[in-house]
């Protein structure tokens, strides 16, 4: 009989801190949620990020819902609706430049180009970008990042949009690639996969990058509110650092296993053509391979937004970019 008492004491044991180590690693897990400004395989890092684990390695569960466009992202942001926004830096500086008490702050940077290219409606064998002159440009929203380098790479070719050729943007993201489909335009500035998508069904074929034109910006870049950022900072370290390791993995693998780390997030999208985009955006070094946003590309935008008469006001690196949280997980 006492045999029996001590083995259900022993099993008593047993199952309470089986339950209490249950309890203990439920209450650890940490909910962020972030908002994405569209789905796009040019942030394949952050799906790598939650695919891979390297989120619930750093005990985080990331809630991830897509924000559709900078406004409504920057939005939710504001009201609390999301705790991180992965969207263009250009938003921090909009939102700075018309005051706030509680400043956005970029934090970790996820690409480091910009995402479309150059689509012709008739194959193209020599290309030049003298060809678009008197030409008709679908470009993309006035004052979003596209566009703004849009125009910025144009001038750089001694194009001037408002006088070499027609410049059309004002049709909304989701309907500009129906619109050239559907006969508008000459030239179109396509993110992918599209832009693959066209030239595979003979839609029209890409002929050149406008991330290669560019040169390095904060295209795309993870930012929270002052207040987030200065009451949860082990959360915004140990989210950095998981972005951080998926950039790494994504920096050091092939683009066929970077393709089917992210196929899940992309059902309407093959395989191949996952592979295709991943493969050129590796190419032109779209993907930031560390988070730190530097002064460099901070000026770049700048220069970039001032060149498209959409900068309020030159805002210091050091204002709204917080470098420490990057270079800390870095030096790890």
């Amino acid at each position: 009989m006492r045999k029996i008492k001590w083995l259900l004491s022993i099993i008593t044991i047993c199952i309470l801190t089986f339950t209490l180590m249950s309890c203990g690693k439920q209450s650890s897990i940490e909910t962020v949620r972030v908002g994405e400004v569209t789905r796009s395989i040019f942030y394949a890092p952050q799906y790598v990020a939650i695919s891979k684990g390297f989120f619930e390695k750093e005990g985080l569960n990331v809630e991830l819902k897509t924000t559709w466009g900078g406004d409504k992202t920057m939005t939710s942001l504001l009201s609390d609706g999301i705790d991180v926004a992965l969207v263009g830096s250009e938003t921090s500086i909009y939102v700075a430049a018309q005051g706030s008490d509680d400043p956005i702050i970029n934090f970790a940077q996820l690409t480091q180009t910009d995402g479309t290219f150059l689509v012709a409606r008739e194959k193209v064998d020599n290309f030049s970008w003298d060809q678009l002159k008197g030409k008709t440009f679908l470009g993309q929203r006035k004052g979003g990042m596209p566009q703004m380098v849009g125009e910025y790479v144009l001038k750089e070719h001694n194009i001037d949009p408002k006088n070499d050729l027609t410049l059309i943007q004002n049709i909304d993201f989701a309907n500009v690639s129906s619109a050239f489909a559907s006969g508008t335009g000459d030239y179109v500035q396509l993110f992918e996969p599209t832009a693959s998508i066209f030239e595979k069904e003979g839609k029209g074929y890409i002929v050149a990058s406008f991330g290669e034109e560019s040169g390095k910006v904060p295209y795309t870049t993870f930012m929270s509110k002052d207040s987030f950022l200065k009451e949860n900072p082990e959360t915004a370290e140990k989210f950095t650092r998981a972005i951080y390791n998926a950039q790494q993995w994504v920096d050091t693998h092939s683009a066929k296993e970077v393709a089917e780390a992210i196929a899940p997030y992309f059902d309407d999208t093959s395989i191949d053509t996952i592979e295709t985009v991943v493969e050129r955006y590796k190419t032109q070094d779209s993907f930031a391979t560390n988070p730190v946003l530097d002064k460099e590309e901070w000026e770049n935008l700048q220069r970039i937004m001032d060149e498209a008469g959409e900068l309020p006001k030159r805002i210091d690196h050091k204002t709204l970019v917080n470098t420490k949280i990057a270079t800390d997980v870095m030096e790890q």
